[in-house]
């Protein structure tokens, strides 16, 4: 027994390569090995002999089996040494950095505007971009010879010679989103409607589309004062403080009484400071919606009234962070997306200035 013990032992801390290793175990303990005929001749044996010889053929096959792995695992390790020196790839560096994306400042902030307006009980719809011309003229009152139906201020789909179906357009706004769900839901109802639209128009703080959100709430007993509060309420949670507003009749086809909104500012430098100083800034329009809307929109107006409102998400974004061009918005610059975008974790700051 002795004798084994020193052939495979020697056998196996000489072996140079994983296969003479495998040749070793199989001759040794393998199911026709050395020691494994021997611990079979244990049957045989006097229940005196078997006392005496089954220990230390166990203690040799366990003896073997160590060392076979010990041998097996040294011999791992210096083909893993070999490779490292022949490669030229060193894999104890540190990962190259993988390039991370940014939010779009205009996904930020319709993601902010959506959440503040959430909390009111505004749900959110969504329409299609490509409008019939009754969807986004004539069911919000905007008669046939209204500026923004020539086609110097609006998209028109080009049509087939001979097509005589209704003109179908780029949507100018999201107020046909509000048609559409007043049919579908009818009354009592409170919506935000945020999306892209569509206008012939480019310059500093025009591009032909960019984004807006309208909200519309209709009920029973829904006054400008139920107006005033919202928006109220909106921008001081938007611009992080206390913003006071002010009103000004206007004129839109789709309300009456119309309104534009202004926000208290500050102008220092260049910048503007919202909910403090003097002066005042346009930010949106808003009204009453108009009882023709109301029933192009299925809705009785002798049982229902309601508010509406828009803003443009693109200069809500320039005002609140301090992004003076529209135009770099769409410019897919990274430079510019990496200096104005938000990481996925980070929390918006609430003050900004233009």
């Amino acid at each position: 027994m002795d004798d084994l013990r020193d052939k495979y032992l020697t056998a196996i801390a000489t072996a140079a390569d994983e296969a003479t290793l495998e040749d070793l175990r199989v001759a040794a303990v393998g199911k026709k090995g050395e020691v494994s005929l021997q611990m079979r001749e244990l049957g045989k044996m006097t229940p005196e002999e078997r006392q005496a010889a089954g220990p230390k053929l166990n203690a040799l096959k366990d003896e073997i089996n160590s060392a076979l792995s010990a041998k097996k695992a040294a011999l791992e390790d210096a083909a893993l040494d070999a490779r490292l020196a022949q490669e030229w790839l060193d894999v104890t560096l540190p990962a190259r950095q993988t390039p991370q994306g940014t939010i779009h400042p205009v996904s930020q902030v319709t993601e902010e505007v959506t959440a503040i307006l959430a909390d009111m009980g505004f749900a959110v719809a969504e329409g299609p971009q490509i409008e019939t011309d009754w969807y986004n003229f004539d069911a919000l009152n905007i008669p046939s010879h209204h500026p923004a139906r020539t086609e110097m201020d609006t998209f028109y789909m080009a049509r087939a010679d001979g097509d005589n179906r209704p003109p179908h357009v780029l949507r100018t706004h999201t107020s046909p989103v509000q048609i559409r769900s007043m049919q579908d839901h009818g009354a009592p109802i409170r919506i935000i409607c945020p999306g892209r639209v569509y206008r012939a128009d480019y310059d500093q703080t025009h591009t032909p589309m960019f984004h807006q959100v309208e909200g519309l709430a209709i009920d029973k007993d829904i006054s400008m004062a139920n107006l005033k509060w919202v928006l109220e309420e909106f921008f001081s949670a938007f611009f992080g403080t206390s913003v006071k507003t002010r009103f000004r009749a206007s004129h839109f086809p789709f309300t009456e009484p119309s309104a534009e909104v202004d926000i208290q500012c500050s102008w220092e430098g260049g910048t503007v400071k919202v909910g403090e100083g003097d002066g005042w800034l346009e930010v949106l329009g808003s009204g009453m919606v108009h009882p023709k809307v109301l029933e192009a929109g299925g809705i009785d107006p002798a049982q229902w009234q309601g508010f509406a409102f828009g803003m443009g998400i693109d200069r809500m974004a320039m005002l609140k962070y301090g992004i003076p061009d529209l135009r770099a918005f769409f410019d897919s610059d990274l430079r510019w997306l990496r200096h104005y975008g938000f990481s996925a974790l980070q929390v918006p700051t609430l003050h900004g200035g233009l």
